[in-house]
C-alpha cells in the first residue's frame, strides 16, 4: 500500500514539474489584450454580429456598451433576434435609439433552425449574410451577455492590424461575485489555459488553436477561406473550432468543407501549400460577461454542456481524463493526509510538494480574478467537482440529452 501510494505521489509531482516547465507557461496569465497598445494606422470597416435569444434583461447594458465603442472607423452592429419571446427585438431597437446609434444598428429577424445547425451558429450565419452586403474588413463576433470596455474593439483591431492576424480573440472576465463563482470560475479559466496554452495558440508554428466566443474579431477573407460559418455549423465548441479552421486552413487557396466535431488538429498534409493562419488569444481585464452563475447547478450545467464534446465523445478519453484528474489533482492532498497518518514522511513530503506546485500554478489566475488567496489551495477540491461534471457530461450524452444553447438540445456524436 505504501509503495503504491508513494509511486502515485511521485507520478503526480513529476507531472506537475512537467506541466510547469513544458506546457507553454499556461499558468502565467500573461497574454493580455490591454498590454502594448499603440495607434491605428488604418481604419478597417467592422461589422459586429450578436446572436440574441431572450436577452432583453441584459441588452440595455451590453448592447449599449457595444454601440458606444470608441473605434474611430466605420462600425455597424447586426443583432440577430433568434426567435425570442421576451421582447428582445424591441428592447434592442430602443437601446440603439437611446444612444443615437440607430443608423449603425441593424436588427435581423432569425429564421427557423434548419437541420444540421446549432442554434447559435445559425443565428451568427444569418447576421454575417446580412452584414456581407457592407463588405466589411472584419467581423466582430460577440455575445449578447458581454459588457464591452469602451476601447475593446479598437484594441482588437489594432492588435490584428499591427500583427497581421487573421483572428484575434479575448477571454473576457467572467462574472465572479457569488461563492460558487469565486470557487469555480477561476478554475474554469485555469483548466482552459492548461488545455489550450495561450502562448501555443499564438505561435503560428504550433498546432494548438483556440478562441473565446464572447469576443472574436476575424478577417472577412479568413472566414471566406474556411467556407464561412457553415464549415463549423454543427460544432458545440464553435469558438475553438473556428480558430482551428482559421489556423490550419492557412492563407492559401482554402479547401471548402466542414470541420469535424473533434477539436484535434487537422493534419497539415491536407493543406500542403498553405501557410498557417495567424491567430491570437488572450485575457481581458476590462471587458466582462454579465452572465450570472450564482449556484453550483448553473456552473455545473455550463461545464457539462460541452465537456464530453471536448473529449470527442470518446469513452477511452473519458476514462483517461478521469484517471489523469485523480492522479494530478486528488492524489497530493490524499497523500499528505495518509502519509502523515502512516508516519511515512516520504509520501507526505512528496504529496505536499505536488500540492504546493499546483497551488503556485493556480495563484496567478486567482489573483487575476481578485479572489481570496486561500482559494489557490482549494484546487484539488475544485478539480474533484470538475471531474464529476465531466462524468455527468458523458452520462447526459449517453442519455440523449447532449449539449444545449438557449433551450435547444444537441446531441452530436
Amino acid at each position: 500500500m505504501g509503495a503504491i501510494l508513494l509511486g502515485l505521489t511521485l507520478l503526480s509531482l513529476i507531472i506537475w514539474l512537467g506541466l510547469l516547465s513544458l506546457r507553454g507557461q499556461f499558468w502565467r496569465s500573461d497574454q493580455l489584450l490591454e498590454v502594448g497598445e499603440s495607434q491605428l494606422q488604418s481604419l478597417p470597416t467592422v461589422c459586429a454580429i450578436v446572436p440574441a435569444r431572450n436577452e432583453a434583461d441584459l441588452l440595455p447594458i451590453t448592447l449599449r456598451s457595444l454601440l458606444l465603442q470608441d473605434y474611430p472607423g466605420t462600425f455597424h452592429v447586426f443583432l440577430v433576434d433568434d426567435r425570442s419571446t421576451d421582447g428582445t427585438a424591441g428592447c434592442a431597437e430602443g437601446v440603439a435609439h437611446a444612444v443615437d446609434k440607430a443608423k449603425q444598428f441593424h436588427l435581423v429577424s432569425g429564421e427557423s433552425l434548419p437541420p444540421g445547425w446549432s442554434g447559435k451558429l445559425w443565428a451568427v450565419d444569418q447576421g454575417i449574410q446580412k452584414a456581407t452586403a457592407l463588405t466589411p474588413d472584419y467581423f466582430f463576433l460577440t455575445d449578447a451577455d458581454i459588457e464591452h470596455d469602451q476601447s475593446n474593439l479598437r484594441r482588437l483591431v489594432t492588435k490584428a492590424e499591427q500583427e497581421d492576424l487573421d483572428l484575434v480573440s479575448v477571454m473576457v472576465r467572467l462574472r465572479c461575485d457569488s461563492f460558487w463563482e469565486k470557487l469555480l470560475i477561476p478554475a474554469f479559466i485555469f483548466f482552459f489555459q492548461k488545455l489550450y496554452p495561450f502562448r501555443w495558440v499564438n505561435d503560428p508554428n504550433k498546432k494548438t488553436a483556440a478562441a473565446a466566443g464572447g469576443s472574436i474579431l476575424i478577417r472577412r477573407e479568413a472566414l471566406e477561406r474556411i467556407g464561412g460559418i457553415q464549415a463549423i455549423r454543427q460544432t458545440l465548441i464553435d469558438d475553438c473550432a473556428l480558430a482551428l479552421a482559421v489556423k490550419e486552413r492557412g492563407r492559401g487557396a482554402g479547401v471548402q468543407g466542414t470541420i469535424p466535431n473533434s477539436q484535434f488538429p487537422i493534419p497539415n498534409s491536407q493543406f500542403p501549400s498553405s501557410p498557417k493562419g495567424r491567430i491570437w488569444l488572450g485575457l481581458s481585464s476590462l471587458t466582462r460577461s454579465l452572465r450570472p452563475y450564482p449556484f453550483l447547478a448553473t456552473i455545473w450545467n455550463m461545464v457539462a454542456r460541452t465537456a464530453y464534446t471536448q473529449l470527442n465523445y470518446s469513452p477511452l478519453l473519458l476514462v483517461g481524463t478521469l484517471v489523469a484528474m485523480t492522479v494530478i489533482y486528488l492524489v497530493p492532498p490524499v497523500g499528505v493526509i495518509l502519509g502523515a497518518a502512516m508516519g511515512n514522511w516520504a509520501i507526505a513530503f512528496t504529496s505536499l510538494s505536488a500540492w504546493l506546485l499546483m497551488t503556485w500554478a493556480y495563484y496567478p489566475t486567482i489573483r487575476f480574478y481578485k479572489c481570496p488567496f486561500w482559494l489557490a489551495f482549494s484546487l484539488p477540491a475544485i478539480a474533484f467537482l470538475y471531474t464529476l461534471m465531466t462524468l455527468d457530461s458523458a452520462i447526459r450524452h449517453w442519455q440523449g440529452r447532449g449539449g444545449s444553447w438557449k433551450g435547444r438540445v444537441y446531441n452530436n456524436s
